[in-house]
């Protein structure tokens, strides 16, 4: 694998819009932390407007820095975890992040002590105009907003714990060495989390299965300390959810982000009903390979004769622009801009974070990782991060800082989105079957990845949750046990599983975010359902996504999906999503040979 500096400086993401260099980080940091310490002259006073206001401009601006210096510490990080001054300064600004959280955890202790009218008064307040939706939080928030010297304990822990996904981390993408695996002759391939899967998508069975049984097997090797410490951040989530009043972890996860636990439990009823969709699909895997039996290491396996893609980063590039033409001219100059001002970290090198993702901080255009490895799933997860990067940009432009961020129920629904008319484009401008068998297995793979394996996934993380506030142990066994049964019941009997795959959750790192992974299954829900519209050109369908990409947190994520045209608490959304899978399944089939 390359090194950082052999990668051409065209293709790496241009972190000097949040800092010059590391000098301006230090020189900045230094100024933030002597500036932090104004905050506390608002203590005790905020029941005047006028302090209040100042108190709030002055969080947000420290808020906006501390975006800007994060971002530059971090992305540091992200492209070579074994750099120690990337990681001092990330050490260095997470401390002082937990100085000022300790220093303002009374500004919303002290709000939560305004009467009912107050706040109610300071929404109607053109001069709060931009923190109406917070107090709207705090109105709704206050049964678990606690003291504030709670609060103050808390903030000073702030320091001593999360450190669970850090640790995860730095050992899945540092310390694990996956070595080399074989294939059918016993050729030796060089392996790592970057290139999985290339070689799970590779006609070679014997390639597929040892990707299989090494990716799983080596984070099996350390089962011990991965589920010690897997279990140790799930305490974490139950224990503060607990202290804050709240039912249980999953509760606080929806109810913080004004989601709907209708919407959750609909999700996990509606998949489980159509679980036959995925054991249908594959079934047609095995027929399409010929084989007797498919094993769980067949399912990204090809089954069109459609001469291999390989992309370049401008011809993935040209491709996704020409398949989100239709969200008009404004959005594709977008995606010229991020190439052109570099917001694209685009190859893999030695030490950077394995995957892909985009970040951002109001004030400066959002970023993007990725690793390109030129296969037409490359293509896809590049279509997918400049989704989220498109989001983050037009609510950052729209929005005051108070509310660009959107939550992250809704996080995954423009990336998707932006994959579905990608999918869409293809499948339109096939000039062969074998183009077409591959297109739709594409689509019922993602399907398959997204929406009942994310689902699964959100299964058994509730599952961690719910046993231990119910008082039992998670240990090693139990979460391999539990991961095995799930796999039962959503592959079926038809299905070989291996050993391995037990241990497939110690290598999922959005586990770290508490109840993240359900949001990819709606988020692809939702995106189906907005993609359909916009290609069918329902009356209003590109100016109504528009404004929901523009619309940051102004509303509930439910609501805004609403006025997007789909009702995630409505049955029919899931049966109509659902039953387009079917239509999907039945075309692939009838062109199987």
């Amino acid at each position: 694998m390359k090194k950082r500096s052999e990668i051409a400086e065209k293709y790496k993401w241009d972190i000097t819009k949040f800092c010059k260099n590391d000098e301006d980080f230090y020189r900045r940091m230094k100024k933030l932390e002597k500036r932090i310490k104004l905050i506390c002259e608002y203590e005790g006073k905020l029941e005047d407007d006028d302090m209040l206001f100042d108190c709030l401009e002055k969080s947000y601006a420290f808020s906006k820095e501390f975006g800007f210096l994060t971002l530059y510490s971090e992305l540091s990080k992200k492209v070579d975890n074994a750099d120690t001054k990337a990681n001092e300064m990330c050490d260095k600004l997470n401390t002082l992040r937990t100085q000022y959280s300790t220093l303002s955890s009374y500004i919303e202790v002290e709000m939560a002590g305004f009467s009912d009218e107050k706040l109610k008064n300071l929404q109607k307040n053109k001069r709060f105009k931009n923190y109406k939706r917070l107090f709207e939080a705090i109105r709704r928030d206050k049964k678990h907003i606690l003291s504030k010297k709670e609060e103050l304990l808390i903030s000073k822990l702030g320091n001593f714990l999360g450190g669970f996904s850090d640790n995860f981390d730095k050992f899945a993408d540092v310390d694990l060495d996956f070595g080399e695996i074989e294939d059918k002759d016993k050729k030796k391939h060089s392996f790592n989390q970057s290139n999985f899967s290339v070689y799970a998508e590779s006609e070679d069975r014997t390639l597929r299965k040892n990707a299989y049984k090494r990716m799983n097997g080596k984070f099996g090797e350390f089962i011990n300390f991965i589920a010690n410490n897997y279990a140790s951040d799930v305490k974490e989530a139950c224990t503060f959810a607990k202290i804050r009043n709240y039912k249980s972890a999953l509760s606080r996860e929806i109810y913080e982000e004004e989601a709907s636990e209708k919407a959750y439990y609909l999700l996990i009823r509606k998949v489980r009903e159509n679980v036959k969709i995925l054991q249908d699909f594959y079934e047609i895997k095995r027929k399409a390979l010929k084989l007797d039996k498919v094993a769980i290491y067949d399912t990204f396996a090809p089954i069109s004769n459609m001469p291999k893609q390989k992309f370049t980063f401008e011809e993935a590039i040209d491709v996704i622009k020409k398949a989100l033409s239709v969200l008009g001219e404004d959005y594709v100059k977008l995606i010229d801009r991020a190439v052109k001002e570099r917001w694209i970290d685009v190859y893999p090198n030695l030490n950077k974070d394995s995957g892909a993702f985009s970040w951002g901080c109001y004030g400066a255009t959002p970023v993007v990782l990725c690793n390109f490895e030129g296969n037409l799933s490359s293509v896809f997860t590049l279509a997918h991060e400049l989704g989220h990067a498109m989001h983050s940009y037009l609510s950052d432009t729209h929005q005051p800082i108070q509310t660009a961020g959107y939550v992250i129920f809704v996080a995954e629904v423009a990336s998707t989105t932006n994959e579905m008319l990608l999918l869409d484009y293809l499948l339109k401008n096939a000039k062969t079957d074998e183009e077409k068998i591959y297109y739709y297995d594409y689509f019922l793979t993602e399907v398959r990845s997204t929406i009942f394996r994310q689902t699964m996934f959100s299964e058994f993380e509730e599952w961690t949750h719910s046993s231990f506030e119910k008082g039992e142990a998670l240990t090693r066994e139990s979460m391999c046990n539990k991961y095995r049964e799930l796999n039962d019941f959503y592959h079926g009997e038809k299905v070989e599983e291996i050993e391995e795959m037990q241990y497939e959750w110690a290598r999922i790192p959005h586990f770290y975010s508490h109840f993240y992974v359900y949001k990819y299954a709606t988020g692809m829900i939702s995106a189906i359902n907005i993609a359909r519209n916009i290609l069918g050109k329902a009356d209003g369908a590109v100016e109504r996504y528009k404004k929901f990409l523009s619309s940051g947190s102004t509303a509930s994520p439910i609501t805004l999906l609403k006025r997007c045209g789909c009702d995630l608490e409505n049955e029919e959304i899931y049966d109509d999503v659902f039953a387009y899978c079917k239509d999907y399944l039945k075309n692939m089939n009838k062109l199987i040979k």
